[in-house]
């Protein structure tokens, strides 16, 4: 089994992250598939202190392949989706060729900035980002192509 640590983290100085990455081929490979799911593992166990601090993890909600050095439409994500006053649920995709289908013109952004594992420098900022969009992708954890809709902050990272 694959396993990911910081160590693994490709840094926004490495001209590679320029690169346009390839598609997948479907069905996925075991290699793709160990890379996926070692991409989730890390984003899941990276927000339990205990683990991070074991396991050399700096907290993630997402995560692209790209970031682990494979140059590949893959990404993870985990998000708690507010769906009621304080009631939330746990969103976890693990996406193979995402393509935004549609999206509003309205934009959103978190008003404190964004952070990302690849990038050690603070960099002050807001990123303007779609309000909301439709993603089409080969979802890993549901084992089929799907359609969804998304807004707010689980639209934000998953673009």
């Amino acid at each position: 089994m694959l396993t990911l640590n910081n160590e693994h983290i490709v840094k926004d100085t490495d001209p590679r992250l320029r690169n346009k990455s390839e598609p997948v081929i479907l069905p996925l490979s075991k290699e793709d598939r160990d890379v996926l799911e070692a991409m989730l593992t890390y984003v899941r166990r990276s927000t339990n202190p205990k683990w991070a601090e074991e396991e050399n993890l700096s907290p993630a909600v997402g995560l692209a392949a790209p970031q682990v050095g494979v140059f590949k439409r893959m990404l993870v994500a985990i998000v708690e989706e507010e769906v009621g006053e304080d009631q939330y649920i746990k969103r976890e995709f693990a996406l193979v060729n995402p393509k935004i289908v549609s999206h509003s013109e309205q934009r959103c952004m978190l008003a404190n900035g964004e952070a990302c594992l690849s990038v050690d420098e603070i960099h002050e900022g807001l990123v303007p980002r779609h309000a909301r969009m439709k993603v089409k992708a080969y979802d890993l954890l549901a084992d089929r192509e799907v359609e969804f809709r998304v807004s707010g902050y689980t639209g934000i990272v998953l673009q």
